[in-house]
């Protein structure tokens, strides 16, 4: 079915079913599904949608920015810059008298003080920003965790790798992914949790993925985060 509302149209499916309520669905592939209860009438589902319709352009709009691929990023004023799950926009301050790079959130801003505004060392200074803020987080993450677990990782590093978010290995040495602080801190907890759960479970059996479930029920739900974004955490 097709519905124009406010200028855009979008295409749906209207499934009836033996249930008290109506709602909305979709999927990463933006396939828009409204199941009803059997005799509700069109209106009611118009206003369903018209009540959704800024969530619904939201998500297309995800969904065509992650069929794009990321974009390459020029490092100017105005860019878009992810931190904590959070985009934010790039602030550029040139200051010849700063001992170092920095990069700082500031009323609303991510901003990158640079003695000279060129495109290389902002990329730098925002990779070193991500690798400190990172390693802090993940500190912090595993700190809290551990009363959970009766072994203690031997180091903890972070990495530049382009295939996992972290990984564990049969020295108890735990790696970690610098681009995992651009992701909220909910998922951060995940990976951090999924690689110490491997401190007690090496692969991925039954076994380690119940003890993930115990101290993350949601764990699911952070996959599916870093599935869906991982396209856009990039420098």
């Amino acid at each position: 079915m097709i519905y124009t509302y406010l200028g855009e149209t979008i295409r749906f499916e209207i499934k009836y079913k033996n249930r008290k309520s109506i709602g909305i669905t979709m999927d990463s592939y933006g396939n828009i599904e409204v199941h009803a209860p059997k005799g509700t009438p069109d209106d009611r589902v118009q206003q369903l949608l018209e009540d959704k319709w800024d969530l619904i352009q939201q998500k297309l709009k995800e969904m065509n920015d992650r069929l794009q691929g990321p974009q390459k990023k020029v490092y100017e004023e105005g860019e878009s810059i992810l931190y904590l799950g959070t985009t934010y926009s790039l602030q550029v301050i040139q200051d010849i008298n700063i001992p170092q790079e920095q990069v700082v959130l500031e009323k609303g801003k991510l901003c990158i003080y640079v003695k000279q505004a060129d495109s290389e060392k902002i990329k730098q200074a925002l990779k070193r920003f991500y690798y400190q803020q990172c390693k802090t987080l993940v500190e912090k993450s595993i700190a809290s965790h551990q009363s959970h677990f009766k072994t203690k990782p031997r180091s903890i590093r972070i990495s530049d790798s382009k295939t996992t978010w972290g990984t564990c290995d049969s020295k108890m040495q735990l790696t970690f992914n610098w681009r995992l602080a651009m992701a909220p801190r909910d998922v951060i907890d995940y990976v951090v949790i999924h690689e110490m759960c491997h401190m007690v479970h090496l692969n991925h059996d039954r076994s380690f993925w119940r003890l993930v479930g115990k101290l993350m029920p949601d764990y699911k739900e952070k996959e599916n985060w870093l599935t869906l974004s991982s396209w856009k955490m990039t420098v």
